[in-house]
């Protein structure tokens, strides 16, 4: 038998070359093993973020980094992906913001695990919007799917929600608001004051709604209802006959020209509404910041019958373990310390914790965005450009004015797919 293993190689010279490889990497002179130790524990510190893109900016990913060494990769999605996302590849991200309301699809599913409550540094002082429906005291409107009513899960990796407080969290709140609809004030000439005007003949072809089934039926809702055609007993569930009238009158308008476009993008509303081709229309507040910081005039326009309001939230994949769940809790916590809430809060959002974001800014943007007090000085976007003049007031006033005249939330019917389908035939139509 031969002693060479391949040509013009002996074991001998094989196994003391070997040997001399191992001495040298013993002595320290190879380093390639504390490169993959390096590489793993950058790799720890990496968080794939999905959601939407309302959330994803790069300046809080900027900062995250400058503060805590974490890299935020953002895979930006529609609100419908995100859900799909979680269902049907759950191993795609490391933590997922998204809304309340869509935490009965994905829930039953036990691909997300609940946020343990006791590592969250300042759980006791998310706001009592999300803990107990309240503000200022006083309850708010609870139609759809409220915040408060799937905060908590029965346990860490459960799949129903409790009906008590518990120590397991559906989802971590990073931000909400009060949304109603968007106007150009300058292109109108008089006053809004009630969601019909989105039905209202007067802006045929200058109106648009928002082309997301379970946000925009909710719109439509509180437009049929201003209008007194039908009173809604839970404009967030309704049975199939309402929804079928509902979209039965989407359709007569759309058919009759009144809608401009339908918009599923946040950027495609901003150019509709910064372009002029659309005056009023379904909205959300950074898309008005956005339109302003352009100098063009519009308006967040609170309306008599209250507001459409939604919530959104941290949320961590089942299989999430070891540094990597470390580094999450570690930026959710970060999240929710100020910083981002100061950021957020200038896009015209509320932070999940209040305190923290009042001690990361001004006095005076505190009482502009938060009190609705008159603007001391010029209000600044996030980056920067002016959006409110010195004198200006907030649109819809303080925060407890706007939270507190909450209609409904964004919701999850139990009719769900039933209202899909019908809402694709209102697009089609």
């Amino acid at each position: 038998m031969t002693d060479k293993l391949f040509s013009g190689v002996s074991r001998r010279s094989f196994l003391k070359t070997t040997a001399a490889v191992a001495g040298t990497i013993g002595a320290g002179k190879i380093t390639g093993f504390p490169y993959v130790s390096s590489a793993r524990a950058q790799e720890a510190k990496t968080l794939r973020y999905l959601g939407t893109a309302v959330n994803q900016s790069k300046e809080i990913a900027d900062k995250v980094k400058e503060d805590l060494g974490i890299t935020i990769e953002y895979v930006p999605v529609t609100t419908d992906e995100v859900t799909k996302r979680i269902i049907t590849q759950p191993n795609t991200f490391d933590i997922v913001d998204t809304e309340y309301f869509s935490l009965k699809k994905f829930v039953p599913s036990g691909n997300l695990m609940g946020m343990d409550a006791t590592k969250i540094k300042e759980f006791d002082n998310i706001t009592p919007v999300f803990t107990k429906g309240e503000i200022g005291g006083k309850k708010i409107g609870d139609q759809g799917t409220a915040p408060w009513e799937v905060l908590y899960l029965k346990e860490n990796k459960s799949k129903e929600f409790a009906t008590e407080p518990t120590q397991w969290i559906s989802l971590i709140p990073t931000t909400y608001n009060a949304d109603t609809l968007g106007i150009r004030p300058d292109l109108i000439g008089r006053p809004i004051e009630s969601w019909s005007e989105l039905l209202n003949p007067e802006f045929k072809g200058k109106a648009s709604i928002l082309n997301i089934p379970s946000i925009g039926i909710m719109d439509a809702a509180m437009a049929i209802e201003a209008t007194g055609k039908y009173k809604y007993p839970d404009k967030g569930n309704m049975t199939r006959d309402e929804i079928d009238m509902t979209i039965a009158t989407l359709i007569e308008a759309k058919q009759a020209g009144q809608f401009r476009a339908l918009w599923s993008d946040f950027n495609e509303s901003v150019n509709l509404m910064s372009s002029g081709e659309v005056v009023i229309q379904s909205m959300w507040s950074p898309a008005v910041t956005a339109v302003r910081g352009k100098g063009i005039d519009c308006v967040f326009q609170p309306l008599k019958e209250g507001y459409r309001a939604w919530a959104s939230g941290f949320a961590l994949p089942a299989t999430l373990e070891g540094p990597k769940l470390d580094a999450a809790y570690e930026f959710v916590n970060w999240f929710l310390s100020g910083w981002a809430g100061a950021f957020l809060n200038r896009q015209g959002y509320y932070s999940g914790v209040l305190p923290t974001a009042k001690a990361a800014m001004e006095p005076y943007e505190w009482a502009y965005w938060m009190e609705g007090k008159e603007a001391e000085q010029d209000i600044k976007s996030p980056s920067g450009e002016t959006i409110a003049l010195k004198g200006a007031k907030r649109d819809g006033g303080s925060y407890e004015e706007r939270m507190g005249a909450v209609a409904c939330w964004n919701a999850v019917m139990d009719e769900d797919a039933y209202m899909v389908r019908k809402w694709n035939e209102f697009v089609a139509a």
